[in-house]
């Protein structure tokens, strides 16, 4: 697994790079949990969602947020979290200028920071947000949301209920010239134990697989 060190907005951010052989793969960068309730790069939904882009032909790119494991600087509400997965784009980019198709995956708290990049960032194609707290943080800055993607939650989810993600999604729903997928595994909790991870896995590849096939937005 290469590890690599980047600069980000408060010093050094460590993260794992998966490169491609062809040069025009499609990137994808994969964020994670909540830096103070133990969410690191390794979280299981994060790697797990790596290795599935990677699986399909991305350049994928993990990253420890500022203050975690290796990553300098201190847990900053979201706000620095952002910039540092901006930071984490851009290396990215750097290394792979031929890429036509730029994901964005998060879970939990980094699917909130991933819907928030998607805002800044028009070259982002699609992203897949599993487990976003809707109860916890407020997405009304989707305002419209800019790119198509997948909104994934579980039935039994008691950390972020599914009543504030379907709340969420019908919101988007609203909006003309994207589709918002929404799925829901049953009998899931916030974090997908098994024999759930498997199912939401093999849900997020159908649908990226779909959408590359389409080349929409």
């Amino acid at each position: 697994m290469p590890e690599v060190i980047f600069p980000g907005p408060e010093g050094r951010l460590e993260g794992r790079y998966h490169p491609q052989k062809d040069r025009d793969a499609p990137i994808a960068i994969v964020l994670h949990p909540h830096p103070q309730f133990g969410g690191t790069m390794n979280n299981k939904v994060v790697y797990n969602l790596h290795y599935a882009f990677y699986n399909m032909g991305f350049t994928v790119l993990r990253f420890n947020f500022r203050g975690v494991g290796r990553s300098q600087g201190e847990y900053d509400q979201g706000v620095g979290e952002l910039s540092d997965a901006a930071s984490a784009l851009d290396y990215l980019q750097s290394m792979n200028n031929n890429s036509k198709h730029c994901w964005v995956a998060g879970f939990s708290f980094g699917a909130w920071i991933g819907m928030q990049l998607l805002m800044r960032r028009p070259e982002i194609t699609g992203f897949i947000s599993v487990s976003p707290p809707a109860n916890m943080y407020d997405f009304s800055f989707l305002a419209p949301c800019p790119s198509s993607g997948l909104i994934i939650n579980g039935t039994n989810d008691r950390v972020a209920p599914p009543s504030d993600t379907t709340a969420l999604v019908n919101k988007l729903h609203e909006q003309k010239g994207i589709t918002i997928t929404h799925q829901e595994i049953e009998g899931s909790g916030h974090f997908f134990e098994e024999p759930h991870m498997d199912t939401m896995i093999g849900n997020v590849s159908d649908y990226v697989k779909r959408r590359l096939t389409e080349n929409t937005r």
